[in-house]
This record gives structure tokens, sequence and C-alpha cells, in this order.
């Protein structure tokens, strides 16, 4: 098995580089709220957004403090760099970020790249991509023993987006055990406050309704630069495929909410499906 680490792109940037604030600012991000439901969602999948920490921590950190968090991860996320392949896919080796390495889950991995073809190995997608390694610190705090397939979608079209959530879940199927699929993806970006929170509202309520079609189609028609709608489709796909009946919206805000600016905003949303 490969040794090689993917060493931290973003930290410094995105999150804290210091370890010791890195974990104190996981910690309150995840600390339930006086107004959360109590008990824990076990969730087959969840889209968390992947800005910096000030902008989205809170968000991302109240689906991991909300749902069940088991060993085992598949964790999407867009390219945004443009940099490799269209499905690239890491099966071996660690992501190291300034709380330790997270190691890949080269057994899920394999067996998933066996399912679908169209993955391709390729360490250039993920090389500075920022949407997965923003989701690792979260894990490493709140469940240390963990693994995980790193994925970068760089694909709109459907089928294919569709074929990979079906290829997830047979994966997941076989592989027994709970395993949780993570889409990362922001909202709207860079429109006013009010019209973000109608486009957003838009996209979440087929997020909601289970509808990986329904979203993909209200994205593309309706101008939504929701930039990880193709992850969340091969979630929402590949948690259909496993069982699931209900989705549900933990926390949505905008950059708004914390720059003040709200002439040019992201949305962020937070969703468990179980």
């Amino acid at each position: 098995m490969s040794t090689a680490i993917r060493l931290p792109a973003v930290a410094g940037q995105f999150y804290p580089a210091d370890s010791r604030k890195l974990r104190a600012e996981v910690e309150a991000f995840a600390r339930p709220t006086e107004s959360a439901v109590p008990g824990k969602i076990r969730a087959l999948g969840c889209v968390a957004p992947h800005a910096g920490y000030v902008y989205s921590g809170e968000v991302a950190g109240a689906v991991y403090g909300r749902i069940e968090l088991p060993a085992r991860y598949i964790l999407l996320c867009p390219n945004h760099t443009g940099h490799g392949e269209p499905l690239a896919i890491m099966s071996t080796g660690a992501w190291r970020t300034p709380l330790g390495d997270a190691a890949v889950d080269d057994e899920l991995a394999s067996m998933l790249k066996a399912r679908f073809s169209l993955l391709a190995e390729d360490d250039a997608a993920h090389r500075f991509e920022h949407a997965l390694e923003v989701q690792l610190p979260f894990l490493q705090v709140l469940h240390p023993q963990f693994s995980f397939v790193p994925i970068a979608v760089g694909t709109g079209h459907y089928e294919v987006l569709s074929a990979l959530g079906v290829a997830i879940a047979t994966t997941v199927r076989e592989a027994g055990g709970e395993v949780v699929v993570i889409a990362s993806s922001d909202m709207n970006h860079y429109e006013s406050d009010s019209v973000t929170r109608v486009k957003d509202r838009r996209a979440i309520d087929q997020i909601l309704a289970l509808d990986a079609r329904g979203l993909y189609d209200v994205v593309r028609t309706r101008n939504i630069s929701m930039c990880g709608y193709g992850p969340t489709v091969a979630m929402l796909t590949a948690t259909l495929k496993l069982g699931a009946k209900k989705a549900e919206l933990i926390r949505y805000a905008t950059s708004g909410d914390v720059s003040g600016d709200r002439d040019r905003v992201v949305g962020y949303a937070g969703i468990a499906v179980s």
C-alpha cells in the first residue's frame, strides 16, 4: 500500500493552521445549540459547505454535530481548480491536516473503482482542491479513527452522476457496516442576499424531497450557482438506493450573516439524509 501523503492546501487560509486553534474552532462549531433537537440522526448521507470556517463553519459544524459519525465515509466534492480527471479518486495513502493524517479507505476505494470504470486514479484533481480538505478536521475531532474515499467530481452529465450514485450504493451495501456519503457543496454564489435565499430555497426543496433529477434540473434551469450540485446528485441517488426516507435541513446561512455585506453573498446549507 502506498504511503503517499496529500499535504494540506488551505490550512491557514480556510481554517487555522495551528492544531489547538483548529480543534477549538471545530468543537465550538459542532457544539449543540439550545434549540437543537435531542438525539443524533443516523444519516446515510449529508450536504456540508466548504467555505472558510469564518463563513460556513457554523453550518458545517451543525451537520457534523447532529449526525451519528461512523468510521467510514465516501466524500464527494466539486473540482474548483479544473485540474485532473473528470471523476478523480485517490485509493491509497492519507491526507494531512494540522490535526494529523486521515487515512484513505483503500478497500472501499478499490471496490468502488471496480464497480464504476469512469473513476480515474488521479491526485492532480485533489492537490489544490479545498472542498474536501475542509471537511476532514470535523471528522478528525469528532471521530478520530475514520477512513474515507476522496472523489472530485468535475462532470455535469446527469447520467454519469446518477450512475456514480448507483455504484456508490452498491459498494456501500457490499462493504457492510455504516458508511456516510458526504456531498461537499456551497449554494448560490455572488448575488444579493435576497436573491440567493430564493434560489437556494429552490435547490434545498429538491434535496429535501430526495429528488436528484429535480435538483439537477432546477440548478441548471434557474441559474443557481451551487458548485457541488454534481456531488449532491450522486449522494442523493446513492442514499435513495440505500433506503433513504427523508432529508432534514439542519442549518442555513449566507456569508452576509457574518460579513454584513448583503450585496454579494454565498449561501451555505447543512442537510442530513436518513
